[in-house]
């Protein structure tokens, strides 16, 4: 079994896990296929089968964080509208944790443990 992609986002501007952020999860190459969309729960998470290996596979991935969404939904002054996040998987044994902080005006993505 593949060691799976999560993601984990944290709502620095008003300091909390990012409940209700829409976020897709895409294989891009070798074929565009959508693994998972969902919303957040209240610990800043995606629940999904591919966060435990389900369709990984080696190949080129794409996470979209709805970012305006997010920030419009509440009434919030909007900037940045859908932050994508691009990388390579080429053993699927390992995991690939996507920790993303973030605020109307910026973010910071990396490859968590």
């Amino acid at each position: 079994m593949a060691g799976g992609i999560s993601v984990h986002a944290v709502d620095v501007a008003n300091g909390r896990p990012a409940l209700g952020l829409r976020v897709a999860i895409w294989r891009v190459v070798p074929d565009r296929t959508l693994l998972a969309e969902g919303q957040l729960g209240a610990d800043g998470t995606l629940e999904a089968p591919v966060v435990t290996g389900d369709g990984v596979t080696a190949g080129e991935y794409e996470v979209l964080f709805h970012i305006g969404e997010f920030f419009g939904a509440g009434g919030q002054t909007k900037f940045l509208t859908t932050v994508p996040f691009r990388f390579a998987i080429d053993k699927v044994e390992e995991h690939f944790h996507l920790p993303l902080k973030f605020t109307p005006w910026g973010y910071s993505i990396f490859r968590g443990a």
